[in-house]
Protein backbone atom coordinates (compact mmCIF):
# COMPACT_ATOMS: atom_id res chain seq x y z
CA UNK A 1 0.00 0.00 0.00
CA UNK A 2 1.41 3.32 -1.11
CA UNK A 3 1.79 6.74 1.36
CA UNK A 4 -1.11 8.19 1.20
CA UNK A 5 -0.73 11.41 -0.68
CA UNK A 6 -2.40 14.69 0.28
CA UNK A 7 -5.69 15.88 -0.99
CA UNK A 8 -4.03 19.75 -2.01
CA UNK A 9 -1.40 17.84 -4.19
CA UNK A 10 -3.34 14.90 -5.30
CA UNK A 11 -5.91 17.04 -7.05
CA UNK A 12 -4.13 20.52 -7.19
CA UNK A 13 -0.62 19.63 -8.70
CA UNK A 14 -2.92 18.11 -12.09
CA UNK A 15 -5.54 21.17 -11.94
CA UNK A 16 -2.47 23.40 -11.69
CA UNK A 17 -0.51 22.05 -14.68
CA UNK A 18 -3.75 21.86 -16.51
CA UNK A 19 -4.27 25.40 -15.74
CA UNK A 20 -1.16 26.67 -16.69
CA UNK A 21 -1.64 24.65 -20.16
CA UNK A 22 -4.32 26.03 -21.16
CA UNK A 23 -3.31 29.54 -20.10
CA UNK A 24 -1.15 29.31 -23.07
CA UNK A 25 -3.24 27.50 -25.44
CA UNK A 26 -6.65 30.20 -25.39
CA UNK A 27 -3.81 32.13 -27.76
CA UNK A 28 -5.81 32.53 -31.70
CA UNK A 29 -2.36 32.93 -33.02
CA UNK A 30 -1.77 29.18 -31.61
CA UNK A 31 -5.83 27.60 -31.73
CA UNK A 32 -6.99 29.49 -34.46
CA UNK A 33 -10.94 30.63 -34.36
CA UNK A 34 -12.72 28.83 -37.00
CA UNK A 35 -16.32 28.56 -38.33
CA UNK A 36 -17.27 25.60 -35.80
CA UNK A 37 -16.39 27.60 -32.35
CA UNK A 38 -17.76 30.77 -34.08
CA UNK A 39 -21.06 29.15 -34.54
CA UNK A 40 -21.02 28.31 -30.68
CA UNK A 41 -20.49 31.96 -30.39
CA UNK A 42 -23.09 33.16 -32.51
CA UNK A 43 -25.48 30.97 -30.42
CA UNK A 44 -24.32 31.99 -27.05
CA UNK A 45 -25.53 35.73 -28.32
CA UNK A 46 -28.60 34.62 -29.68
CA UNK A 47 -29.47 32.79 -26.56
CA UNK A 48 -28.56 36.08 -24.48
CA UNK A 49 -31.22 37.73 -26.96
CA UNK A 50 -33.73 35.51 -26.15
CA UNK A 51 -33.24 32.73 -29.00
CA UNK A 52 -32.76 28.95 -26.98
CA UNK A 53 -32.36 26.15 -29.66
CA UNK A 54 -32.56 23.13 -28.62
CA UNK A 55 -29.70 21.86 -30.86
CA UNK A 56 -26.58 23.08 -32.50
CA UNK A 57 -27.14 24.80 -35.58
CA UNK A 58 -26.99 22.87 -38.42
CA UNK A 59 -26.23 19.69 -36.03
CA UNK A 60 -29.27 18.44 -34.61
CA UNK A 61 -27.00 15.05 -32.92
CA UNK A 62 -25.35 17.75 -30.56
CA UNK A 63 -27.43 19.62 -27.80
CA UNK A 64 -26.89 23.20 -26.82
CA UNK A 65 -25.73 23.02 -23.92
CA UNK A 66 -22.42 24.66 -24.75
CA UNK A 67 -23.33 27.77 -26.09
CA UNK A 68 -25.93 27.83 -23.12
CA UNK A 69 -22.62 28.41 -20.56
CA UNK A 70 -20.74 30.17 -23.16
CA UNK A 71 -23.73 32.32 -23.15
CA UNK A 72 -23.11 32.67 -18.92
CA UNK A 73 -19.28 33.61 -19.51
CA UNK A 74 -20.12 36.41 -22.50
CA UNK A 75 -22.84 37.88 -19.49
CA UNK A 76 -19.96 37.74 -17.51
CA UNK A 77 -17.01 39.29 -19.46
CA UNK A 78 -18.50 40.22 -22.49
CA UNK A 79 -18.48 38.69 -25.84
CA UNK A 80 -14.82 37.77 -26.79
CA UNK A 81 -12.98 34.76 -27.98
CA UNK A 82 -10.85 34.15 -25.08
CA UNK A 83 -14.07 33.55 -23.20
CA UNK A 84 -15.17 30.54 -25.37
CA UNK A 85 -12.04 29.28 -24.29
CA UNK A 86 -12.09 29.78 -20.37
CA UNK A 87 -15.21 27.82 -20.67
CA UNK A 88 -13.96 25.35 -22.09
CA UNK A 89 -10.78 25.18 -19.80
CA UNK A 90 -13.28 25.44 -16.61
CA UNK A 91 -14.71 22.46 -17.99
CA UNK A 92 -11.45 20.07 -18.62
CA UNK A 93 -10.53 21.50 -15.02
CA UNK A 94 -13.36 19.37 -13.88
CA UNK A 95 -12.63 16.23 -16.19
CA UNK A 96 -8.92 16.48 -14.80
CA UNK A 97 -9.99 16.52 -10.79
CA UNK A 98 -13.24 14.04 -11.80
CA UNK A 99 -10.53 11.47 -13.44
CA UNK A 100 -8.35 11.74 -10.19
CA UNK A 101 -11.12 10.82 -8.00
CA UNK A 102 -12.37 7.95 -10.30
CA UNK A 103 -8.64 6.66 -10.45
CA UNK A 104 -8.32 6.84 -6.83
CA UNK A 105 -11.40 4.47 -6.73
CA UNK A 106 -10.51 2.32 -9.38
CA UNK A 107 -6.90 1.43 -8.47
CA UNK A 108 -7.14 2.27 -4.25
CA UNK A 109 -3.66 3.70 -4.50
CA UNK A 110 -3.12 7.61 -4.51
CA UNK A 111 0.63 7.43 -6.52
CA UNK A 112 -1.78 5.80 -9.40
CA UNK A 113 -4.43 8.56 -9.08
CA UNK A 114 -1.61 11.52 -9.02
CA UNK A 115 -0.50 9.88 -12.23
CA UNK A 116 -2.79 9.86 -13.88
CA UNK A 117 -4.27 13.25 -13.17
CA UNK A 118 -1.14 14.06 -14.63
CA UNK A 119 -1.32 12.36 -17.74
CA UNK A 120 -4.88 13.76 -18.35
CA UNK A 121 -3.49 17.84 -17.23
CA UNK A 122 -0.80 17.17 -19.90
CA UNK A 123 -2.16 15.16 -22.02
CA UNK A 124 -1.67 14.62 -26.60
CA UNK A 125 -2.10 17.32 -28.56
CA UNK A 126 -5.37 16.05 -29.51
CA UNK A 127 -6.93 16.39 -26.60
CA UNK A 128 -5.14 19.48 -26.01
CA UNK A 129 -6.85 20.92 -29.01
CA UNK A 130 -10.42 19.86 -28.63
CA UNK A 131 -10.31 20.39 -24.94
CA UNK A 132 -9.16 24.36 -25.69
CA UNK A 133 -11.67 25.27 -28.62
CA UNK A 134 -15.09 24.47 -29.08
CA UNK A 135 -17.26 22.13 -31.15
CA UNK A 136 -20.55 22.11 -29.78
CA UNK A 137 -20.11 19.54 -26.37
CA UNK A 138 -16.71 17.63 -26.37
CA UNK A 139 -15.85 19.57 -23.29
CA UNK A 140 -18.90 18.57 -21.44
CA UNK A 141 -18.88 15.41 -22.47
CA UNK A 142 -15.66 14.48 -21.01
CA UNK A 143 -16.88 16.09 -17.67
CA UNK A 144 -20.57 14.66 -17.86
CA UNK A 145 -19.16 11.31 -18.79
CA UNK A 146 -16.51 10.96 -15.94
CA UNK A 147 -19.88 11.85 -13.53
CA UNK A 148 -21.98 9.16 -15.33
CA UNK A 149 -18.97 6.58 -14.66
CA UNK A 150 -18.33 8.12 -10.83
CA UNK A 151 -22.23 7.01 -10.20
CA UNK A 152 -21.96 4.27 -11.87
CA UNK A 153 -19.11 2.42 -10.24
CA UNK A 154 -21.20 3.64 -6.88
CA UNK A 155 -24.54 1.76 -8.03
CA UNK A 156 -22.27 -1.24 -9.12
CA UNK A 157 -20.34 -1.66 -5.82
CA UNK A 158 -24.15 -1.79 -4.21
CA UNK A 159 -25.29 -4.26 -6.49
CA UNK A 160 -22.23 -6.62 -5.57
CA UNK A 161 -23.28 -6.89 -2.27
CA UNK A 162 -26.01 -9.08 -3.32
CA UNK A 163 -28.78 -7.47 -1.39
CA UNK A 164 -32.49 -6.37 -1.67
CA UNK A 165 -32.02 -2.73 -3.05
CA UNK A 166 -33.62 -0.51 -1.23
CA UNK A 167 -35.80 2.76 -1.94
CA UNK A 168 -32.91 4.75 -1.71
CA UNK A 169 -30.91 2.84 -3.99
CA UNK A 170 -33.54 2.97 -6.78
CA UNK A 171 -33.79 6.84 -6.53
CA UNK A 172 -30.13 6.66 -7.12
CA UNK A 173 -30.37 4.86 -10.30
CA UNK A 174 -33.19 7.11 -11.23
CA UNK A 175 -30.67 9.90 -10.86
CA UNK A 176 -27.81 7.91 -12.70
CA UNK A 177 -30.91 7.45 -15.73
CA UNK A 178 -31.55 10.95 -15.56
CA UNK A 179 -28.13 11.99 -16.11
CA UNK A 180 -27.36 9.33 -18.53
CA UNK A 181 -30.56 10.70 -20.44
CA UNK A 182 -29.49 14.38 -20.58
CA UNK A 183 -26.00 13.19 -21.72
CA UNK A 184 -27.80 11.82 -24.66
CA UNK A 185 -29.04 15.01 -25.35
CA UNK A 186 -25.73 17.13 -24.84
CA UNK A 187 -24.08 14.76 -27.34
CA UNK A 188 -25.11 10.92 -28.50
CA UNK A 189 -20.78 9.73 -28.27
CA UNK A 190 -21.95 9.66 -24.72
CA UNK A 191 -23.45 6.41 -25.08
CA UNK A 192 -19.33 5.19 -24.82
CA UNK A 193 -20.24 6.09 -21.24
CA UNK A 194 -24.02 4.63 -20.50
CA UNK A 195 -24.37 1.05 -22.74
CA UNK A 196 -21.42 -0.33 -20.42
CA UNK A 197 -23.08 0.27 -17.22
CA UNK A 198 -26.38 -0.75 -18.84
CA UNK A 199 -25.13 -4.06 -19.42
CA UNK A 200 -23.23 -4.21 -15.89
CA UNK A 201 -27.11 -3.03 -13.85
CA UNK A 202 -28.57 -5.55 -15.97
CA UNK A 203 -26.43 -8.59 -15.26
CA UNK A 204 -26.12 -7.29 -11.47
CA UNK A 205 -29.64 -6.46 -11.09
CA UNK A 206 -30.60 -10.12 -12.79
CA UNK A 207 -28.44 -11.84 -10.24
CA UNK A 208 -30.88 -10.80 -7.23
CA UNK A 209 -33.95 -11.62 -9.18
CA UNK A 210 -36.19 -10.49 -12.02
CA UNK A 211 -38.41 -8.26 -9.63
CA UNK A 212 -35.62 -6.18 -9.01
CA UNK A 213 -34.72 -6.05 -12.61
CA UNK A 214 -37.62 -5.19 -13.63
CA UNK A 215 -38.25 -2.22 -11.06
CA UNK A 216 -34.68 -1.16 -12.05
CA UNK A 217 -35.12 -0.60 -15.56
CA UNK A 218 -38.15 0.90 -14.83
CA UNK A 219 -36.02 3.49 -13.01
CA UNK A 220 -33.62 3.90 -15.54
CA UNK A 221 -36.56 4.33 -18.34
CA UNK A 222 -38.23 7.17 -16.20
CA UNK A 223 -34.81 8.90 -15.23
CA UNK A 224 -33.46 8.42 -19.10
CA UNK A 225 -36.80 10.05 -20.49
CA UNK A 226 -36.79 12.72 -18.33
CA UNK A 227 -33.26 14.07 -18.58
CA UNK A 228 -33.04 13.51 -22.80
CA UNK A 229 -36.12 15.68 -22.88
CA UNK A 230 -34.84 18.69 -24.20
CA UNK A 231 -34.04 16.05 -27.38
CA UNK A 232 -37.00 14.27 -28.15
CA UNK A 233 -39.54 17.23 -27.02
CA UNK A 234 -37.77 19.29 -29.56
CA UNK A 235 -37.55 16.86 -32.42
CA UNK A 236 -42.00 16.16 -31.89
CA UNK A 237 -42.61 19.93 -31.32
CA UNK A 238 -40.48 20.13 -34.71
CA UNK A 239 -41.86 17.57 -36.41
CA UNK A 240 -37.68 16.61 -37.65
CA UNK A 241 -37.28 13.07 -36.97
CA UNK A 242 -34.43 13.48 -39.11
CA UNK A 243 -32.52 13.91 -35.28
CA UNK A 244 -32.48 10.10 -35.62
CA UNK A 245 -30.61 9.54 -39.26
CA UNK A 246 -27.87 12.75 -37.85
CA UNK A 247 -27.44 10.52 -34.52
CA UNK A 248 -26.45 7.74 -36.68
CA UNK A 249 -23.92 9.66 -38.73
CA UNK A 250 -25.96 10.47 -41.93
CA UNK A 251 -24.40 14.17 -41.99
CA UNK A 252 -20.53 12.54 -41.29
CA UNK A 253 -18.60 14.43 -44.90
CA UNK A 254 -16.53 11.65 -46.59
CA UNK A 255 -18.79 8.68 -46.27
CA UNK A 256 -17.74 5.07 -47.65
CA UNK A 257 -19.14 4.68 -51.16
CA UNK A 258 -17.25 0.91 -51.05
CA UNK A 259 -19.33 -2.14 -50.73
CA UNK A 260 -20.57 -2.69 -47.21
CA UNK A 261 -18.92 -5.54 -46.71
CA UNK A 262 -15.56 -3.51 -47.61
CA UNK A 263 -16.66 -0.59 -45.32
CA UNK A 264 -16.10 -1.69 -41.63
CA UNK A 265 -12.50 -3.21 -42.89
CA UNK A 266 -12.03 0.70 -43.60
CA UNK A 267 -12.90 2.02 -40.71
CA UNK A 268 -11.37 -0.74 -38.91
CA UNK A 269 -8.23 0.58 -40.58
CA UNK A 270 -8.97 4.39 -39.25
CA UNK A 271 -9.51 3.09 -36.07
CA UNK A 272 -6.24 1.47 -35.52
CA UNK A 273 -3.92 3.85 -37.87
CA UNK A 274 -5.29 7.18 -37.79
CA UNK A 275 -7.17 7.16 -34.29
CA UNK A 276 -4.45 5.50 -32.37
CA UNK A 277 -1.52 7.31 -33.75
CA UNK A 278 -3.44 10.46 -32.59
CA UNK A 279 -4.57 8.89 -29.30
CA UNK A 280 -1.10 8.68 -28.31
CA UNK A 281 0.46 11.81 -29.30
CA UNK A 282 2.74 10.28 -31.56
CA UNK A 283 0.66 12.99 -34.71
CA UNK A 284 -1.95 15.46 -34.90
CA UNK A 285 -5.20 15.26 -35.60
CA UNK A 286 -4.72 17.67 -39.11
CA UNK A 287 -1.90 16.17 -40.43
CA UNK A 288 0.65 12.83 -40.99
CA UNK A 289 3.22 14.30 -39.51
CA UNK A 290 5.49 12.07 -36.41
CA UNK A 291 5.60 14.17 -33.16
CA UNK A 292 8.72 13.96 -31.07
CA UNK A 293 10.66 12.22 -33.38
CA UNK A 294 13.59 9.94 -32.57
CA UNK A 295 12.03 8.99 -29.16
CA UNK A 296 8.07 8.93 -30.20
CA UNK A 297 8.81 5.51 -30.99
CA UNK A 298 9.31 4.69 -27.00
CA UNK A 299 6.25 6.65 -26.55
CA UNK A 300 4.29 4.03 -29.11
CA UNK A 301 6.07 1.06 -27.41
CA UNK A 302 4.49 1.94 -23.50
CA UNK A 303 1.19 2.73 -24.81
CA UNK A 304 1.12 -1.12 -26.79
CA UNK A 305 2.33 -2.68 -23.57
CA UNK A 306 -0.66 -0.85 -21.46
CA UNK A 307 -2.53 -2.61 -23.99
CA UNK A 308 -1.17 -5.75 -23.49
CA UNK A 309 -1.04 -5.23 -19.55
CA UNK A 310 -4.38 -4.33 -19.23
CA UNK A 311 -5.45 -6.85 -21.78
CA UNK A 312 -3.62 -9.70 -19.52
CA UNK A 313 -5.19 -8.11 -16.20
CA UNK A 314 -8.71 -7.98 -17.02
CA UNK A 315 -8.22 -12.28 -18.25
CA UNK A 316 -6.46 -12.97 -14.83
CA UNK A 317 -9.26 -11.07 -12.84
CA UNK A 318 -11.81 -12.95 -15.24
CA UNK A 319 -13.59 -9.59 -16.38
CA UNK A 320 -14.53 -9.19 -12.80
CA UNK A 321 -13.11 -6.23 -11.76
CA UNK A 322 -14.49 -2.41 -12.20
CA UNK A 323 -11.45 -1.93 -14.59
CA UNK A 324 -14.26 -4.50 -16.80
CA UNK A 325 -16.31 -1.06 -17.41
CA UNK A 326 -13.22 1.02 -18.93
CA UNK A 327 -12.67 -1.61 -21.43
CA UNK A 328 -16.03 -2.11 -22.41
CA UNK A 329 -16.51 1.96 -23.23
CA UNK A 330 -13.57 1.07 -25.93
CA UNK A 331 -15.27 -2.35 -27.66
CA UNK A 332 -18.73 0.04 -27.49
CA UNK A 333 -16.63 2.55 -29.14
CA UNK A 334 -15.22 0.62 -31.44
CA UNK A 335 -18.34 -1.58 -32.60
CA UNK A 336 -20.32 2.17 -33.33
CA UNK A 337 -16.88 3.23 -35.04
CA UNK A 338 -16.36 0.31 -37.26
CA UNK A 339 -20.16 -0.22 -37.87
CA UNK A 340 -21.43 3.73 -38.35
CA UNK A 341 -20.75 6.31 -40.73
CA UNK A 342 -18.81 7.88 -37.89
CA UNK A 343 -15.90 5.47 -38.80
CA UNK A 344 -15.55 7.44 -42.34
CA UNK A 345 -14.30 10.34 -40.27
CA UNK A 346 -11.14 9.88 -38.56
CA UNK A 347 -11.04 12.98 -37.48
CA UNK A 348 -9.31 13.08 -33.59
CA UNK A 349 -12.31 14.60 -31.77
CA UNK A 350 -13.98 11.37 -31.59
CA UNK A 351 -11.53 9.56 -29.77
CA UNK A 352 -11.47 11.91 -26.77
CA UNK A 353 -13.90 9.11 -24.76
CA UNK A 354 -10.46 7.00 -24.56
CA UNK A 355 -8.09 10.11 -22.51
CA UNK A 356 -9.44 8.76 -19.17
CA UNK A 357 -9.08 4.57 -19.53
CA UNK A 358 -5.60 5.26 -21.12
CA UNK A 359 -4.39 7.46 -18.26
CA UNK A 360 -5.73 5.06 -15.67
CA UNK A 361 -4.37 1.77 -17.30
CA UNK A 362 -0.86 3.97 -17.99
CA UNK A 363 -1.02 4.92 -14.59
CA UNK A 364 -1.48 1.08 -13.42
CA UNK A 365 1.14 -0.19 -15.26
CA UNK A 366 3.54 2.03 -13.94
CA UNK A 367 2.46 2.03 -9.88
CA UNK A 368 1.91 -1.93 -10.48
CA UNK A 369 5.53 -2.82 -12.34
CA UNK A 370 7.21 -0.07 -10.78
CA UNK A 371 5.78 0.35 -8.12
CA UNK A 372 9.55 -0.47 -5.75
CA UNK A 373 11.16 1.35 -8.39
CA UNK A 374 10.21 4.92 -7.38
CA UNK A 375 12.37 6.76 -9.28
CA UNK A 376 12.14 4.61 -12.63
CA UNK A 377 8.40 5.60 -12.34
CA UNK A 378 8.51 9.28 -11.95
CA UNK A 379 11.58 9.21 -14.95
CA UNK A 380 8.84 7.43 -17.27
CA UNK A 381 5.76 10.01 -16.16
CA UNK A 382 8.93 13.03 -16.52
CA UNK A 383 9.29 11.00 -20.28
CA UNK A 384 5.39 10.91 -20.94
CA UNK A 385 4.65 14.40 -19.78
CA UNK A 386 7.66 15.88 -21.72
CA UNK A 387 6.56 13.87 -24.75
CA UNK A 388 3.03 15.33 -24.76
CA UNK A 389 4.36 18.62 -23.84
CA UNK A 390 6.44 18.72 -26.81
CA UNK A 391 4.16 17.54 -28.75
CA UNK A 392 2.02 20.34 -28.74
CA UNK A 393 4.83 22.57 -28.83
CA UNK A 394 5.99 21.14 -31.79
CA UNK A 395 2.68 21.81 -33.56
CA UNK A 396 2.05 25.02 -32.17
CA UNK A 397 5.40 26.27 -33.27
CA UNK A 398 4.34 25.58 -36.96
CA UNK A 399 1.83 28.05 -37.48
CA UNK A 400 -0.02 28.32 -39.84
CA UNK A 401 -1.86 26.24 -39.75
CA UNK A 402 -1.09 26.05 -35.89
CA UNK A 403 -3.74 23.44 -33.19
CA UNK A 404 -6.70 23.00 -35.80
CA UNK A 405 -9.45 21.81 -36.32
CA UNK A 406 -9.06 21.59 -40.23
CA UNK A 407 -7.89 18.08 -41.90
CA UNK A 408 -8.13 19.56 -45.35
CA UNK A 409 -4.73 21.84 -46.72
CA UNK A 410 -7.42 24.24 -48.27
CA UNK A 411 -9.51 24.83 -45.82
CA UNK A 412 -6.70 25.76 -43.35
CA UNK A 413 -6.83 29.42 -43.69
CA UNK A 414 -4.82 31.74 -42.28
CA UNK A 415 -6.82 33.78 -40.23
CA UNK A 416 -4.43 35.97 -38.79
CA UNK A 417 -5.55 39.39 -40.80
CA UNK A 418 -9.46 38.92 -40.43
CA UNK A 419 -9.11 42.12 -38.77
CA UNK A 420 -7.56 43.42 -42.11
CA UNK A 421 -10.27 42.03 -44.02
CA UNK A 422 -13.21 43.66 -41.39
CA UNK A 423 -11.40 47.27 -41.34
CA UNK A 424 -11.52 47.30 -45.76
CA UNK A 425 -15.39 45.27 -45.89
CA UNK A 426 -16.34 48.34 -43.25
CA UNK A 427 -14.18 51.40 -45.09
CA UNK A 428 -16.11 49.94 -48.42
CA UNK A 429 -18.79 50.10 -47.06
CA UNK A 430 -19.48 45.92 -47.95
CA UNK A 431 -22.43 44.31 -45.61
CA UNK A 432 -24.11 40.96 -46.64
CA UNK A 433 -22.58 38.68 -49.65
CA UNK A 434 -21.13 35.45 -50.90
CA UNK A 435 -18.66 33.22 -48.94
CA UNK A 436 -17.35 29.92 -47.87
CA UNK A 437 -17.97 28.51 -44.06
CA UNK A 438 -14.60 28.75 -43.06
CA UNK A 439 -14.83 32.61 -43.68
CA UNK A 440 -18.32 33.28 -42.98
CA UNK A 441 -19.11 32.40 -39.22
CA UNK A 442 -16.26 34.08 -37.53
CA UNK A 443 -16.21 37.40 -39.82
CA UNK A 444 -20.40 37.40 -38.11
CA UNK A 445 -19.31 36.92 -34.89
CA UNK A 446 -16.13 39.49 -34.88
CA UNK A 447 -18.47 42.01 -36.66
CA UNK A 448 -21.44 41.25 -34.04
CA UNK A 449 -23.34 40.48 -37.46
CA UNK A 450 -23.36 43.84 -39.07
CA UNK A 451 -21.47 42.21 -41.92
CA UNK A 452 -23.11 38.97 -43.21
CA UNK A 453 -21.50 36.39 -46.02
CA UNK A 454 -23.52 33.71 -46.09
CA UNK A 455 -21.35 30.03 -46.77
CA UNK A 456 -22.84 29.61 -50.17
CA UNK A 457 -19.20 29.16 -51.98
CA UNK A 458 -17.58 25.77 -52.31
CA UNK A 459 -14.47 25.31 -50.66
CA UNK A 460 -13.23 21.86 -51.71
CA UNK A 461 -10.97 21.60 -55.20
CA UNK A 462 -13.52 19.30 -57.00
CA UNK A 463 -15.76 22.39 -56.00
CA UNK A 464 -18.77 19.94 -54.43
CA UNK A 465 -20.78 21.60 -51.71
CA UNK A 466 -23.54 21.35 -49.43
CA UNK A 467 -26.21 23.79 -48.45
CA UNK A 468 -26.08 21.95 -44.49
CA UNK A 469 -22.78 24.41 -44.32
CA UNK A 470 -25.68 27.00 -44.62
CA UNK A 471 -26.39 26.90 -40.82
CA UNK A 472 -28.26 30.41 -39.79
CA UNK A 473 -31.48 30.88 -42.05
CA UNK A 474 -31.71 34.31 -40.82
CA UNK A 475 -28.27 35.37 -42.18
CA UNK A 476 -29.62 33.63 -45.91
CA UNK A 477 -32.58 35.36 -46.01
CA UNK A 478 -30.40 38.89 -45.57
CA UNK A 479 -28.04 38.48 -48.37
CA UNK A 480 -30.78 37.28 -50.72
CA UNK A 481 -32.43 40.35 -50.47
CA UNK A 482 -29.24 42.43 -50.58
CA UNK A 483 -28.89 44.07 -53.78
CA UNK A 484 -25.24 44.85 -53.51
CA UNK A 485 -23.09 42.12 -52.55
CA UNK A 486 -19.40 41.10 -52.71
CA UNK A 487 -17.64 37.69 -52.75
CA UNK A 488 -15.08 36.33 -50.57
CA UNK A 489 -12.91 33.51 -51.64
CA UNK A 490 -9.68 31.85 -49.96
CA UNK A 491 -7.05 29.58 -51.43
CA UNK A 492 -8.85 28.61 -54.08
CA UNK A 493 -7.81 29.81 -57.58
CA UNK A 494 -10.11 27.44 -59.35
CA UNK A 495 -12.80 29.01 -57.91
CA UNK A 496 -11.32 32.53 -58.45
CA UNK A 497 -10.96 32.64 -62.21
CA UNK A 498 -14.56 30.32 -62.16
CA UNK A 499 -15.71 33.59 -60.53
CA UNK A 500 -14.22 35.79 -62.78
CA UNK A 501 -15.03 34.57 -66.05
CA UNK A 502 -19.04 34.43 -64.88
CA UNK A 503 -18.24 37.79 -63.97
CA UNK A 504 -17.29 38.49 -67.69
CA UNK A 505 -19.46 36.56 -69.34
CA UNK A 506 -22.41 38.66 -67.89
CA UNK A 507 -20.43 41.95 -68.38
CA UNK A 508 -20.70 43.09 -64.74
CA UNK A 509 -17.27 44.79 -63.66
CA UNK A 510 -16.01 44.53 -60.48
CA UNK A 511 -13.12 45.58 -58.04
CA UNK A 512 -10.57 43.03 -56.60
CA UNK A 513 -8.66 42.71 -53.53
CA UNK A 514 -6.11 40.47 -51.84
CA UNK A 515 -6.15 40.65 -47.95
CA UNK A 516 -3.80 37.34 -46.77
CA UNK A 517 -5.56 34.27 -47.85
CA UNK A 518 -8.73 35.93 -48.64
CA UNK A 519 -9.92 37.42 -51.82
CA UNK A 520 -12.60 39.74 -52.01
CA UNK A 521 -14.06 40.57 -55.33
CA UNK A 522 -16.68 43.84 -55.10
CA UNK A 523 -18.66 46.80 -55.94
CA UNK A 524 -20.28 44.81 -58.53
CA UNK A 525 -21.76 46.83 -61.61
CA UNK A 526 -24.67 44.55 -60.97
CA UNK A 527 -25.90 42.67 -58.55
CA UNK A 528 -25.11 38.87 -59.00
CA UNK A 529 -26.17 35.85 -56.75
CA UNK A 530 -25.07 32.71 -56.38
CA UNK A 531 -27.91 31.20 -57.62
CA UNK A 532 -27.05 33.05 -61.43
CA UNK A 533 -23.76 31.71 -61.48
CA UNK A 534 -24.07 27.91 -60.67
CA UNK A 535 -22.90 28.33 -57.39
CA UNK A 536 -24.71 27.79 -53.76
CA UNK A 537 -26.63 24.03 -54.06
CA UNK A 538 -25.61 20.98 -53.05
CA UNK A 539 -23.55 18.88 -55.19
CA UNK A 540 -21.05 15.78 -55.68
CA UNK A 541 -17.38 15.58 -56.57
Amino acid sequence: MDKKIPSVILYGLPVLLAAVLKSFLWQTEITPFNADEAIVAMMARHINQGQIMAFFYGQSYLGSLDAIIVSLGFRIFGEQVWVIRLVQSVLYLGTVSTTVLLADRLLKSSRAALFTGLLVAIPPVNVALYTTVSLGGYGEMLLIGNLLLLGGLSTIEELKKGKLPTRRFYWGLTAWGLGAGFAFWVFGLTLVYTIPFLIGFIWYLLKINTSVLFKGLACLAVGGLVGSSPWWAAALMDGNLAVLSELMGAAIAGASRGSWLLRPIQRLVNLVIFGGSVMTGIRPPWAVQWLMLPVMPFALIFWLTVLLFSFRKLLRDRLSSNLTFLALMGLVFAAGFIFSPYGDDPSGRYFLPFLVPMSIYGADLITTHLGERKYWGLGLMAFLLLFNLGGIIQSARKNPPGLTTQFDSITQVDHSRMGELIDFLEVNQIKAGYSNYWVSYPLAFLTHEEIIFIPRLPYHEDFRYTSRDDRYPPYTEIVRSSSDVAYITTLHPDLDEYLKDQFMSLDIAWMEEKIGDYTVYYQLSAPLHVNEIGLGETTKP
